[in-house]
């Protein structure tokens, strides 16, 4: 069983990294912005706590695997994904902010499973990404990455 104190290091890990992303789209002034990838992040955290709970209690009684409610998660924030997804007679807006709510919830349950060095990592690899990437891709491309997002 899980102790109260990694309880808590897992979920406030999980909104403090998913908050870094959060922080980027406010910051470019998407619709998903902090509190929305906070709270997926969160949420994705305590679902692998739960499943992990489940486990704990069920292991010698029945046939039970963690992964499957951590699968039910990816699944239902594609949906969530993609209502940020916009057409309009300039193109498609939203696709980076639905890939970012994808993240967190991936980072969600690194964080709520334990695996805290790889939701540090994939954090700092998503903010690479959503930070330095948009202007090298201005550069590189010549084109105002706001109608891209």
């Amino acid at each position: 069983m899980l102790t109260d104190s990694q309880i808590i290091v897992r979920l406030v890990l999980s909104v403090i990294l998913s908050g870094l992303i959060g922080f980027e789209r406010q910051l470019h002034k998407r619709n998903a912005g902090l509190r929305t990838h906070i709270l997926v992040a969160l949420g994705s955290c305590l679902i692998m706590l739960t499943s992990i709970y489940v486990f704990d209690i069920y292991k010698d009684i029945a046939k039970a695997d963690p992964a499957r409610i951590a699968a039910g998660v990816i699944t239902g924030i594609g949906f969530l994904g993609a209502g940020t997804i916009i057409r309009d007679r300039e193109g498609v807006r939203g696709l980076t902010t639905a890939a970012s709510l994808w993240v967190v919830a991936g980072i969600g349950l690194a964080a709520g499973c334990g695996f805290l060095n790889a939701s540090v990592y994939a954090t700092v690899l998503a903010l690479i990404v959503l930070f330095f990437l948009r202007y090298f891709e201005s550069i590189v491309f010549n084109d105002d990455n706001d109608k891209q997002h």
